[in-house]
């Protein structure tokens, strides 16, 4: 294998098709080759990218497929998807407010759409659509300027009434006399959830293919400049480990590496938090959010519902989050469906959420020559995980913003050029 790689710039990796898994359902599926190597450090590398979560997978993997960068490491301080992309809910979708959001996650979303085939992994991509309710005469209103917005971007979306809604999702309750009646909703078609692990594991194994070391259990402790004050590495708990160019990729622990770097970020952090329930048979096959109730629920394909709120009021890096915030995630989601309040809880869990004050993401260069920053996306992380390292792949290659990047910028906190979409993420993760 390290021949290969040697002569060929990357590792070998074994295709998925009909015929691989007839062959190693001869052997018991006991001869299947390792997904990607653990190999030891090397002592410099063209890009280092901080973060072994989806988008830093993302951007190895587009910066050696799109652009011939090879030479990458990407450095995690625990293990593959074991920060917030294996900490979230899952849900898919590009119908946010503004023209600079849309582009960002209809790029996401499409790439979505042939992610499986590309990596050759199946990521599990389910396009059950998505339902934004409206309970208020302001909600209506709101949803469809949003979808109004949506259709001039070429973004499907469409406003649905409640007879619709009923169709669509019959376990709602859509009685007029409900404290929170349902009076609409917007309906994407093409959203719905696709398998977090799936996606870190698929583009782990595509990234290893193509000559990318991963490193596991190798925590950055300092950013390292020569001089001139330009990046010329990092230090680690491997060791030292030198490159020109170091992008910060990691979800939760943004301002925190930033900071190492004397580059202070307008990034707040807090727990969000989510809970499943136990399996029960398939209720619903599409995701329904509501801001007004502060709830969100899909069901998984195991028939768990998957349940998801707002952030926490608090700052914390604390994987975990108060009672009190699952506690009106259920209320809220017996309010909106009233069939579940027999249901138990079986797991509950919170993802580290950076969050800028606009509610959009950081993805560009920093004031410090050879850094550069790929976080902030708060609520809305997993679903940009293509598009996140598909852009941030060509602003590391070329270092210049790719035009749908530009505006996410570091200094529109300077110019005040900001990119706000609470209205769009808010609950609706």
């Amino acid at each position: 294998m390290e021949l290969a790689r040697v002569l060929f710039g990357r590792s070998t990796v074994a295709r998925y098709s009909l015929w691989s898994l007839a062959r190693n359902a001869l052997s018991h599926q006991e001869d299947w080759p390792r997904q990607w190597r653990s190999p030891e450090p090397a002592e410099h590398y063209d890009v280092i990218i901080v973060g072994g979560g989806g988008h830093g997978l993302a951007t190895a993997y587009y910066l050696a497929k799109e652009h011939g960068i090879t030479r990458v490491a990407v450095l995690e301080k625990g293990w593959l998807g074991g920060g917030n992309t294996g900490r979230n809910t899952t849900i898919v979708r590009s119908n946010y407010l503004w023209d600079e959001s849309a582009a960002l996650y209809d790029k996401s979303l499409t790439l979505w759409e042939g992610l499986s085939r590309d990596l050759n992994y199946n990521v599990m991509l389910s396009q059950r659509g998505v339902l934004n309710l409206a309970h208020t005469l302001p909600d209506v209103r709101a949803g469809r300027r949003r979808v109004e917005a949506n259709r001039l971007n070429g973004i499907d979306s469409e406003w649905v009434e409640p007879a619709r809604i009923a169709r669509i999702c019959p376990i709602l309750d859509i009685s007029t006399s409900r404290r929170y009646p349902i009076l609409g909703a917007t309906w994407q078609a093409r959203g719905g959830v696709a398998r977090h692990d799936a996606v870190a594991w698929g583009y782990a194994r595509a990234a290893d293919a193509r000559g990318v070391d991963i490193l596991q259990t190798c925590e950055v402790t300092g950013i390292r400049r020569d001089r001139d004050g330009r990046v010329s590495g990092v230090e680690t708990s491997r060791g030292p480990i030198g490159a020109p160019t170091v992008g910060i990729v990691a979800a939760g622990h943004t301002s925190v590496l930033a900071a190492m770097a004397d580059v202070r970020l307008p990034i707040q952090t807090r727990p969000l938090q989510a809970l499943v329930s136990e399996p029960i048979k398939p209720v619903i096959d599409c995701v329904v959010m509501s801001g007004a109730v502060h709830v969100y629920v899909s069901q998984s394909d195991k028939g768990e519902l998957v349940i998801g709120a707002g952030i926490d009021a608090y700052n914390s890096y604390a994987q975990r989050g108060g009672f009190h915030v699952l506690e009106r995630q259920i209320a809220a989601l017996t309010e909106l469906v009233p069939i579940t309040a027999r249901l138990r809880m079986m797991r509950a869990w919170a993802g580290i959420a950076d969050i800028c004050p606009d509610a959009s993401p950081i993805i560009g260069a920093t004031p410090v020559p050879g850094l550069y920053i790929n976080g902030g996306w708060g609520t809305g992380g997993f679903k940009a995980t293509p598009a996140s390292g598909w852009l941030f792949a060509w602003t590391l290659a070329k270092g210049e913003p790719h035009p749908i990047a530009a505006p996410f910028s570091l200094d529109r906190f300077t110019t005040g050029a900001l990119i706000d979409e609470h209205g769009a993420a808010g609950v609706a993760h």
